[in-house]
Formats: C-alpha cells, sequence, structure tokens
C-alpha cells in the first residue's frame, strides 16, 4: 500500500481588523468577541479549503486558532471565547468543512467544560466525514515572561485532566495522550509548551502515533532557536514525523512578533516544503519511512536499556 500522504499546517494570526489600539482598550472588544471568532474561523476556512485543493489529506491548524493569542495579559473579557469542544461554532464550521473537502482536520479550540466550567486549551480531531473522532487537552501550562513580554496561560485554562471521554478511534491505553486511527495512519497531538517535555514525544510514539501534530503560539530568542532542534530530535528518536505550525505575524494590541517558521520533519530529515501559499505550509510525507531500516544503521528501540535510566 502507498502511504505517501499530503499533509499541511496553517502559519497564520489573528485576522479581526476591529482590535483595539492598546492593551487597556481592551474592553472594547466586549460583545464583539462572536465577530472575532467568526473572522478567524473564516479565514481559517479559506486555508483549509485551499489545502484540499492542493491535494492535502490533512490540515493542522493553529493553537487556538479562532483567537488571538489572549494570553498575554490576564482579563475574564476572553473567558468569552471558550466554547464546547462538540458543539461550539468553530468545532461545528470545522466538521462541515471536512466533509464538503473530504480533509481531516485537526482544529485546536479554546474549550468550556460546559459541566464542570473548566476550560482547557484543546484540539479537536475531525475526520474526512465531519465526524469527531476524539480531543486532545494541552498537558502543560506555562506562566512566565521571556525578552518579548509575559504569558498567563494557567489564569485561562488547566492541564489536561486525562478525561477526554471514550472514543472507539483512539488506540492508546494512555488518558493523556491519546492517538487516533485515520485513513492516512496514526496520529497524535503536542500542543505548543507540551513539546519541550521529554516524556510527551516518548509517550505518543510508545502509543503507535505516526504522525505528530504539534501546534504552537511562540516567540522569544530560547523559543526560536530550540523550534529548529526539538522536533528534528524527537522525529529521529522516536520514528516519528512531527508538523510543527506557528503564527507568524504581529497581532495588535500586543506587537510581539511571532516568528512562523512552521516545517514538517520525519526520523530522516525535514519534509520538502511543496507550495508557496504563505499561510500554509504543505510536504508530501512517506510514512512507510517509518517501518524501514534506518540509514545510519540504528535501532533505538531495540538497544534502549529503560532499567538504567532515572525514572
Amino acid at each position: 500500500m502507498n502511504r505517501i500522504v499530503r499533509i499541511a499546517v496553517s502559519e497564520t494570526r489573528n485576522v479581526y481588523r476591529d482590535m483595539p489600539a492598546s492593551v487597556d482598550d481592551s474592553h472594547e472588544l466586549a460583545g464583539k468577541l462572536d465577530e472575532l471568532r467568526d473572522a478567524n474561523v473564516q479565514h481559517n476556512l479559506a486555508l483549509v479549503a485551499d489545502a484540499a485543493a492542493a491535494g492535502a489529506r490533512l490540515i493542522g491548524l493553529g493553537e487556538l486558532f479562532p483567537a488571538p493569542y489572549f494570553a498575554k495579559q490576564t482579563d475574564p473579557l476572553w473567558f468569552g471565547l471558550a466554547e464546547d469542544a462538540l458543539t461550539g461554532p468553530s468545532v461545528s464550521a470545522m466538521r462541515e468543512a471536512a466533509a464538503a473537502h473530504r480533509i481531516i482536520i485537526v482544529a485546536p479550540i479554546y474549550e468550556l467544560h460546559w459541566d464542570s466550567g473548566q476550560r482547557f486549551n484543546t484540539a479537536v480531531v475531525i475526520d474526512e466525514t465531519g465526524e469527531i473522532i476524539g480531543k486532545y487537552r494541552k498537558t502543560h501550562t506555562p506562566e512566565g515572561r521571556n525578552e518579548r513580554g509575559e504569558f498567563h496561560e494557567k489564569y485561562y485554562y488547566q492541564p489536561s485532566d486525562g478525561d477526554l471521554g471514550q472514543w472507539p478511534a483512539n488506540v492508546s491505553t494512555n488518558p493523556f495522550f491519546p492517538v487516533f486511527k485515520t485513513s492516512i495512519g496514526r496520529i497524535g497531538i503536542a500542543i505548543c509548551y507540551d513539546r519541550h517535555f521529554a516524556g510527551v514525544m516518548a509517550t505518543l510514539a510508545a502509543e503507535g502515533a505516526e504522525l505528530v501534530l504539534s501546534p504552537a503560539v511562540t516567540y522569544g530568542d530560547k523559543s526560536r532557536r530550540m523550534w529548529d532542534m526539538e522536533f528534528e530530535v524527537d522525529a529521529c528518536r522516536h520514528q516519528l514525523f512531527i508538523a510543527g505550525s506557528n503564527r507568524r505575524g504581529v497581532e495588535p494590541p500586543w506587537e510581539d512578533e511571532y516568528f512562523g517558521a512552521s516545517y514538517i520533519v520525519g526520523p530522516n530529515g525535514r519534509a520538502e516544503r511543496i507550495d508557496s501559499r504563505p499561510e500554509l505550509v504543505m510536504a508530501d510525507i512517506d510514512l512507510d519511512e517509518l517501518a524501514r531500516q534506518d540509514p545510519a544503521g540504528w535501532d533505538l528501540e531495540r538497544d534502549r536499556r529503560p532499567d538504567i535510566y532515572n525514572k
């Protein structure tokens, strides 16, 4: 069976034009959050259509794609963007698009769990029929500052509780790290800050993932340096394809610039980008490569010695 698959990730930013002039004026957005969300959903629907028209079988959208990266400040206004992961407006629109274009969509949203009132940074996986086949909640939430500014994710959402529901497509036994069987292969998700933790990609690989989508909103000097290294090493070390999606450009009123640099990499190096569209990164990946002999002659899984490692 031919397992060469064209995949895409987005590289875009908040497109809502009526953003306030300064952070102190965020109150001006009261009553406009639905309009803001819809502007970003419509923008991303166009990217989905473009990716499908170019032959992509899967597209991974950016972290919190219906919104600006609001964690630059602490303001309860932004709680209003949280939505149900199964029936909310962003997911509903993407379900229709997935069915219309026959494309798998990984759609990261700001989730409100209605029963508990808890909020999560969640990626919803939608297959090409428009059916939701599962979700992943970000397992690590950062709080701090770098040379570019602050980030306050703990104010807005909690780390995954592992309560993701029962999904037949999930082949993982780890409640925090689902792996979904799809028509193109087995996919996992690691959102932004998750990528820095050594156990994340190892666990996804051990649970059967072949492709990991890693949507991010990242900026700053160290993040930029590590962005070019981490996926390369993890893809090699764990026999994975990893598709990293980062925002690109400036989002008023915060003015920090996201560096983009999205890419797709396998165990033997980066996949060649096949399309020049500025807000989409696409590549053909050969999933059969994962089962072939490593060209370096290595067999890292065979030669591991877990009995001697620190737990």
